[in-house]
């Protein structure tokens, strides 16, 4: 089973990702986490390019989908094969929002890249955690941003907007209140991943 995890930056995504990973280990279910940009040697040399970088938004969108692709040939296809859970922290549904959307390069786009890029690998579930932009950047605030968390609040709009309708469009997508507490997101995380499994 193929499960990302999505959301604005600030949403508490990581943290449920690492849970969940928690959860999967005290069980004796074997995974694999994977992140994104990132998780092969190719990914993370593009991962520092995209933090660091300054470029255009279509080289922008391109580089992430370098590294997707590496991912799904190098390590998520072998994963699944040998039955092993692929837990991802963000995946191809990021680019439609913050490319896509945040960026405004037009989400039909992205997705036939995205195709192209995933080999139309995707997530079995997608756990989308919603949170108002506004508490998203409050808790953004205090802590070192990178050259993407540095956008306004126009922008986190439109790729919050854009989540919300892929929601619906999507039977894969969860969406997940993320303005509980930590456990109670937790606790629904693992009710619906069961389900599932």
């Amino acid at each position: 089973m193929f499960v990302s995890f999505e959301g604005i930056d600030g949403c508490g995504k990581s943290t449920q990702v690492n849970l969940l990973v928690n959860y999967l280990e005290e069980k004796g279910i074997p995974y694999i986490k994977v992140r994104e940009p990132g998780g092969t040697h190719l990914g993370e040399r593009i991962r520092e390019l995209l933090i660091n970088q300054e470029m255009c938004a279509r080289s922008e969108l391109l580089l992430f989908l370098a590294s997707r692709a590496q991912l799904v040939e190098s390590v998520i296809k072998p994963a699944l094969k040998n039955g092993k859970i692929v837990i991802a922290d963000r995946f191809a549904h990021s680019s439609v929002a913050y490319q896509g959307c945040g960026r405004e390069l037009g989400p039909e786009t992205v997705k036939i890249l995205n195709d192209f890029a995933t080999d139309k690998t995707y997530p079995d579930i997608v756990f989308y955690i919603d949170v108002p932009v506004d508490v998203a950047m409050e808790r953004m605030k205090n802590q070192h941003k990178d050259r993407i968390e540095k956008e306004g609040k126009e922008f986190w709009e439109r790729i919050r907007n854009c989540y919300l309708k892929m929601a619906k469009e999507h039977e894969s997508f969860v969406i997940i209140d993320g303005t509980r507490t930590i456990e109670e997101i937790h606790r629904e995380i693992v009710k619906v991943f069961n389900t599932y499994l």
